[in-house]
């Protein structure tokens, strides 16, 4: 096996089991690995302190699979981690509940690279990373093993992979069937799921939790769901007793699958409206023309992937939340949230915190949302919490 050599003093955070090594904490690598090839990594002692993936054009030149570097990174390797994360997926709660739920959640469930959600009786799962990549046969091997699940459809089209040096790809990667408008059931509410051409794998799933706290605050209350997609808090908000529901969204292809998912449920259609238009547009006019709600849920697309684009997404997140606040009437509710890996939970409360401050509204945090269950983070890896949201009361 092919050894990468790290720096003295570069040491730290692969002893704290973190699953990323940097290209600047490489000192040399003996031989010339492939893209995703496995690689011993070695402390800068010569000492063997894990097992990873190596990837040449990403600024994450290695991807750790092992901590133990006796392991050997094989089928049954594969194998036996899909079935780790869907043992764990079977003992959560939520899995009563629906359906569809996160099989596989990257580097939480030591798999690096690859995400693997599962609706019904269909798997759509994403290869990320030059490791995942070269393994990719086996990992759908063991998925169809595990799962018994017969259709799995790639989406590896994330713009990710681009850093990898990967290609973009999207298809059925196991058997074959309409997948356009995949049924699926969430705590008795039925929605369909475009895992084809919707966005990351066509559902919302770390959310699953957060649209039923909405369902049981929106009995009575008039809604705003800002970024809707295909309805799901809209869904939820109409279940659970909304007077109104006026989802808006720029997709055309989105607020079409929202109105069937509206329609397929046992809900009073009437009450919710449909806008296709630019979210931050439609605001100032509703802030113009005097609109108010009782409830406003904003759960925008990812502003900043990364670090380096927080500033500017802090003041996109800021702009719409500043909107949204003064939408509320005294007493309404923000239920608002952020999907940006770039931005930490400490920020998102500042952004919002001067939203507030800017539109001159008092307002308290009532509670705080993150990702379900089934999307675990590794205390080693806190980069896997990315989803962070706020319950917001204005007094």
């Amino acid at each position: 096996m092919k050894s990468l050599h790290l720096k003295a003093g570069r040491e730290k955070s692969v002893k704290r089991r973190h699953p990323w090594i940097f290209s600047g904490a490489v000192e040399r690598v003996d031989g010339d690995p492939a893209s995703g090839e496995t690689v011993l990594v070695k402390s800068s002692a010569g000492q063997p302190v894990a097992v990873a993936a190596w990837s040449p054009q990403s600024q994450i030149r290695a991807r750790v699979w092992s901590f133990d570097s006796s392991v050997r990174i094989e089928e049954t390797f594969f194998r036996e981690r899909v079935r780790r994360a869907a043992a764990l997926r079977a003992e959560l709660p939520a899995s009563r509940h629906t359906n569809a739920l996160r099989l596989v959640h990257g580097e939480s469930d030591g798999l690096p690279g690859v995400v693997v959600d599962r609706y019904a009786d269909v798997l759509v799962a994403q290869f990320l990373s030059a490791g995942a990549e070269a393994w990719r046969e086996s990992i759908l091997d063991a998925l169809a093993a595990v799962t018994g699940c017969e259709a799995i459809y790639e989406r590896s089209d994330a713009e990710v992979r681009a850093l990898e040096g990967l290609p973009a790809r999207a298809g059925f990667a196991r058997g074959s069937r309409e997948a356009r408008r995949c049924p699926i059931r969430e705590y008795g509410l039925d929605f369909r799921v475009d895992v084809e051409t919707g966005q990351k794998t066509g559902f919302f799933l770390d959310q699953r939790e957060n649209r039923q706290r909405v369902r049981a605050l929106a009995a009575g209350r008039e809604v705003l769901d800002a970024f809707c997609y295909t309805g799901g808090f809209t869904v939820a908000a109409l279940a659970g007793g909304a007077e109104s529901v006026t989802a808006v969204d720029s997709s055309a292809a989105a607020l079409q699958v929202a109105r069937e998912n509206v329609a397929a449920n046992a809900v009073d259609a009437a009450r919710a409206s449909f806008e296709e238009t630019d979210v931050f547009a439609f605001q100032r006019q509703l802030r113009d023309r005097g609109r108010q709600f009782d409830l406003v849920v904003l759960d925008p697309p990812k502003f900043a992937p990364t670090a380096a684009q927080a500033a500017k997404a802090a003041r996109a997140y800021k702009d719409i939340n500043l909107l949204a606040l003064k939408l509320l009437k005294p007493g309404g509710l923000l239920a608002t949230f952020s999907c940006s890996g770039g931005v930490s939970g400490e920020l998102f409360q500042s952004i919002v915190a001067g939203a507030a401050a800017d539109a001159g509204a008092d307002a308290k945090i009532l509670e705080r949302f993150g990702a379900a269950a089934d999307h675990p983070v590794a205390l080693s890896f806190p980069e896997g919490e990315y989803l962070k949201g706020l319950l917001v009361v204005r007094s």
